[in-house]
């Protein structure tokens, strides 16, 4: 889904963006290791943080399109569920169970070497997938093991590279965390080095714009 994206929302990568996410990387690597081995085995709870802002609608992805016109239960949004869930220990053990074993299970493959075509959504059910088939995966285990669909959200973010990337979010009470197929932990949004563009929203199949939000340590650094 990488090329598309740059296609379908008008972002272009920059020279001195990815420079910054080089640097942005290695400060990351040193800050994040110390807590990864307890916070990835559910052991201790992440800290409070504020949750990402959403600044209006924004239109979902073709490839999220479509695979909800093949999978309408998947997309459809139950205003009965919470927006958000109380992360308990046992809920963030769950996350990082759920995320490892996909993570670990799947093999990466694009769409265009996996099915010929540029961008297709679905639960790689051969084995092979690219980083929203990840994501739909862990969502569906996730939601089969009692998490509220309805506070994972697929996201749309430019990586460290520049390039498109889907990573999940689910809404907590200590914040927006991101389940990604590039790493393991699971790591408060603000802290991946990831510039985030939209997402779905929660009350309807209207997607939300994040307004290109950035890392701190990249904004600080403009």
């Amino acid at each position: 889904m990488r090329q598309p994206l740059f296609e379908l929302l008008s972002v272009r990568p920059f020279s001195r963006i990815t420079s910054r996410f080089a640097a942005v990387s290695l400060a990351l690597t040193v800050t994040v290791a110390a807590a990864q081995a307890q916070t990835q085995t559910g052991s201790i709870l992440p800290t409070v943080t504020q949750p990402v802002t959403k600044v209006g609608a924004a239109k979902p992805i073709i490839g999220w399109v479509r695979f909800c016109e093949q999978n309408p239960t998947e997309c459809a949004v139950d205003p009965d569920e919470p927006a958000t869930i109380e992360l308990t220990a046992k809920v963030w053990q769950t996350l990082n169970q759920v995320n490892q074993q996909v993570n670990a299970t799947i093999k990466a493959r694009t769409d265009f070497d996996h099915w010929g075509v540029e961008d297709i959504w679905d639960f790689a059910e051969d084995g092979y997938g690219d980083c929203e088939d990840y994501q739909l995966v862990k969502r569906r285990r996730l939601g089969e093991a009692g998490i509220p669909r309805r506070a994972m959200r697929m996201t749309v973010v430019i990586d460290e590279e520049g390039a498109g990337h889907a990573v999940m979010m689910v809404r907590t009470t200590r914040g927006d965390f991101i389940l990604d197929n590039k790493r393991n932990a699971i790591l408060p949004w603000h802290t991946t080095g990831y510039v985030y563009i939209k997402r779905e929203g929660d009350a309807g199949s209207t997607w939300v714009s994040l307004g290109g939000r950035t890392s701190p340590t990249i904004t600080a650094n403009q």
